[in-house]
């Protein structure tokens, strides 16, 4: 068995998580147990002295132009997007209140200007809250439509100097299919970017791909039901698939 490091294996890691993840078993909104567990999975990745970043999704409140597709709504695009850019800052509240509950000073930063409850990302000064201990909440997406938080993860993590995109998911890593369907599906320990691409694996999309691909940022894929695994994987341990 592989000895475990006591000391962590990245200095500031951006975490993606999707809207999903905080709706815990419920259909859509948000699960304080859920919410719960995942702050205190961050806390201990944050008293282990790693500098944290998170970039949330919007979609267990409003997922943009999927929503408009399955209810059959007339509504442009753009608009539908924006709609999910504003979910993000519902969750990125949500998730603030739930870290700083135990004790973890938190900011929110916005790609869409909203004053009274949260920053304008700016860059050097997301920088600079990482530097004095704080965790940043990225929301608002890129603060532009056609883009998804899975790019804005990627975008966030290389302007910020991550060293890696840990994408939290309810599966354990990538397969070569559905493992719920496809009992023969076969895990991958480790994929390449462009196999990622050329395969039609579902792990983000291809633009986020393709951005970390470009600037040689790794992802890490792995299940974030299993409480501990966020510290698990920022200690180096073998768990979930990562993408390099």
């Amino acid at each position: 068995m592989e000895k475990k490091s006591d000391r962590p294996s990245y200095k500031r890691i951006v975490l993606k998580l999707s809207g999903e993840a905080l709706q815990g078993p419920h259909r859509h909104g948000i699960d304080q147990g859920t919410l719960f567990s995942i702050a205190r999975q961050i806390k201990e990745v944050k008293d282990s002295g790693v500098e944290v970043a998170i970039v949330l999704g919007g979609g267990n409140i409003f997922r943009g132009q999927e929503n408009v597709e399955a209810k059959g709504l007339d509504m442009d695009r753009s608009v539908a997007d924006y709609m999910g850019m504003l979910a993000t800052v519902i969750n990125g509240l949500a998730l603030q209140d739930a870290l700083e509950k135990m004790g973890i000073p938190t900011r929110v930063m916005s790609a869409i200007e909203i004053r009274q409850v949260a920053e304008l990302y700016i860059r050097r000064r997301a920088m600079r809250h990482l530097e004095k201990g704080r965790a940043v909440i990225f929301v608002g997406g890129t603060g532009n439509p056609y883009f998804t938080t899975d790019t804005t993860a990627a975008l966030r993590a290389k302007e910020i100097n991550a060293q890696v995109v840990l994408k939290a998911t309810k599966v354990d890593g990538v397969y070569t299919a559905d493992p719920l369907k496809f009992k023969e599906a076969r895990k991958f320990s480790s994929v390449k970017y462009i196999d990622v691409v050329k395969k039609g694996l579902k792990i983000m999309d291809s633009t986020a791909i393709t951005l970390c691909m470009e600037n040689q940022l790794p992802i890490i894929i792995f299940n974030l039901t299993q409480e501990g695994n966020i510290r698990r994987v920022v200690m180096g341990e073998k768990i979930g698939t990562i993408v390099k």
